[in-house]
């Protein structure tokens, strides 16, 4: 764990007790901070005192002791309307910062011969794969390398800091926005599409705060920017204009004249004089699909940034398991082949798997986000059937309708069953039973991960029945 300096001896308040506010109470404990804590849920708060947390109504407590809030980047604090708790922090000048933030200021204290490095990647999608695929190349070459932020580890929880670390971190908009000191010595920005607009005031909102991952950036560091679609590229554009770090176009859509591109599942890096081969991952299951030859180049780029061997990366991306819940194989039954893609929560992501596979029983549905399946036409052609779930179910049959044959299922276990038995009635090769829902998970399960886990035990329930009708 690492200790969250700057305020020993001082109080300070956590608002939001779940994976990141617990962790950054351990942090700034363990920096020598007093904390007082509060959760509008009451069982959160629960646990909370059962560990030994003083948690007070921060609204009806008294401000003038208290030194910054801790906001957990779940919570609102511009739009679509501010916590009630963030409005009183700001009328009595409290400053508001994120646990991301606590990190980077922790960081930027260590001189300059103890400092780890940090890589950062954001993104509409793509972020949790890139990160954990740059993690699996950086440890199979030998680093000190440590994955958190976003995805699975809180930044605070990770292992404290020295020379020769390499901290590699998720960073979704909602942490970022909360960041003003985070230096990044190597930057990612994978791609850009409309997500989470009511909590940004619109797609510029969003922008602005992906776009944060640069802010604390020298000449001696690194930007990593796609060309695969136009807000990315724009951003790229003037990343290199503004000329503080140097910046590494990154592309799956086409060969650049400068930078990395992956075309036919080989990466290429070029300059203005030359084009070189570096890697095959056309080969590498847990990196099918066209935009995963982009997270490959980012990655790739990143890794030899830090001073790893090209031939080092190429072979250490050919063993990388891929992510658990984003296009993960979990097993094939009577030919057809069952793939989870839990993670997959919007249509673009969506649309990245529609284009990995063929003969393929989709299942979608969810709590629908604003654009729901739109886009996605292009990549219908795949499917055979598309078998809905949860709230959006109704919604996304009139989308589709007259484009693909629907079934409603209500729930993931009837939609895995029914799905299942028309992947054995076809005539098609392969068939493919793929969970891939375009939805927040949050009308029928507590998040992605444990959608996912649904899929996995019907898809082992389904298994253990055929298994069983096999004669002795």
């Amino acid at each position: 764990m690492i200790a969250a300096i700057g305020f020993e001896q001082k109080t300070v308040a956590v608002l939001g007790l779940g994976r990141t506010g617990l962790s950054a109470i351990r942090a700034l404990q363990k920096g020598g901070a007093r904390i007082i804590a509060w959760d509008d849920n009451q069982a959160n708060r629960k646990t909370a005192r059962a560990a030994g947390i003083e948690c007070q109504d921060l609204a009806r407590r008294d401000w003038t002791d208290i030194a910054a809030l801790i906001l957990s980047p779940g919570i609102p604090h511009t739009h679509p309307e501010p916590h009630h708790v963030v409005k009183l922090a700001r009328a009595v000048g409290v400053p508001i910062v994120g646990d991301t933030e606590l990190f980077a200021q922790t960081i930027n204290a260590l001189p300059e011969k103890h400092r780890p490095l940090v890589i950062g990647i954001t993104g509409t999608n793509g972020k949790s794969t890139t990160t954990a695929l740059l993690t699996h190349i950086l440890r199979d070459c030998g680093r000190d390398a440590h994955a958190g932020g976003n995805i699975g580890t809180a930044c605070l929880d990770l292992p404290e800091p020295h020379a020769g670390m390499i901290y590699v971190l998720e960073l979704s908009s909602y942490q970022l926005e909360l960041t003003q000191n985070l230096r990044c010595n190597g930057a990612i920005l994978l791609n850009l599409s409309p997500d989470h607009l009511d909590r940004h005031d619109g797609f510029e909102g969003y922008v602005a705060a992906k776009r944060r991952i640069f802010t604390g950036q020298r000449q001696e560091d690194v930007a990593i920017i796609s060309m695969d679609d136009p807000h990315s590229q724009s951003l790229c554009m003037s990343a290199r204009v503004l000329g503080k770090a140097s910046v590494i176009p990154v592309s799956a859509n086409s060969t650049l004249s400068q930078g990395i591109s992956c075309a036919a599942g080989k990466l290429y890096t070029s300059c203005a004089i030359e084009t070189k081969y570096l890697a095959d991952i056309a080969t590498v299951p847990a990196l099918r699909g066209q935009h995963n030859g982009l997270n490959a180049a980012a990655a790739f780029a990143a890794a030899r940034h830090v001073g790893i061997a090209g031939d080092s990366i190429a072979a250490a991306m050919k063993t990388f398991p891929g992510l658990a819940h984003r296009m993960e194989v979990v097993d094939t039954v009577q030919g057809a082949q069952f793939i989870n893609d839990s993670k997959a929560t919007n249509a673009d992501a969506v649309r990245q798997a529609l284009g990995a596979f063929d003969n393929i029983y989709w299942i979608a549905g969810g709590q629908a986000k604003a654009d729901g399946i739109a886009g996605l036409e292009p990549y219908l052609g795949a499917v055979q059937k598309a078998f809905l779930i949860g709230e959006a179910q109704n919604a996304f049959a009139r989308q589709l309708g007259g484009k693909l044959d629907t079934a409603l299922c209500d729930t993931l276990e009837i939609a895995v069953t029914k799905a299942f038995a028309a992947a054995l009635d076809t005539d098609a090769p392969d068939p493919v039973v793929l969970l891939s829902p375009a939805c927040a998970s949050f009308d029928q399960f507590k998040d992605f991960e444990a959608r996912g886990e649904a899929f996995r035990r019907a898809v082992s329930d389904i298994a253990g029945a055929q298994k069983k009708k096999r004669p002795a």
